[in-house]
Parts: C-alpha cells; structure tokens; sequence
C-alpha cells in the first residue's frame, strides 16, 4: 500500500501558518546558578518559642 505524498488543504494551511518547529533549547540554557549562603542565610533564625506552630502529634490532636 502506497502512500498518497500529496498534500491537501488543510496540511498546506497549517504549514504555512506554523512552519516548522521552535528551535530545541538545551538544558544548561534552561538552569541558573545561584550562590547560597551556608546555613540557609543570615534571616533565618529559629525561634522555639514559635515552634509549638509546627509540632504536630497525633495523640494531641485526638485530645489524649
């Protein structure tokens, strides 16, 4: 069985719409490296008395 090469309308439009495909952007221009600073940075602090906020047990949210 041999294909029928020839294009019919509505291929031609879309190809003259779209054309071809974008140009593939590789992967190193997609990453960017940022410097950290060691330990999370100097505004970062702990705070135990704000730590109860974030504690979470399953006996204590069942009253027990």
């Amino acid at each position: 069985m041999g294909k029928d090469l020839t294009p019919d309308t509505g291929t031609a439009a879309r190809q003259a719409r779209y054309g071809t495909l974008p140009e593939r952007i590789r992967f190193e221009d997609m990453t960017e490296e940022v410097a950290a600073a060691p330990g999370g940075g100097a505004d970062v602090s702990y705070d135990p008395a704000g730590s109860w906020k974030y504690y979470s047990c399953l006996a204590l949210d069942l009253g027990l």
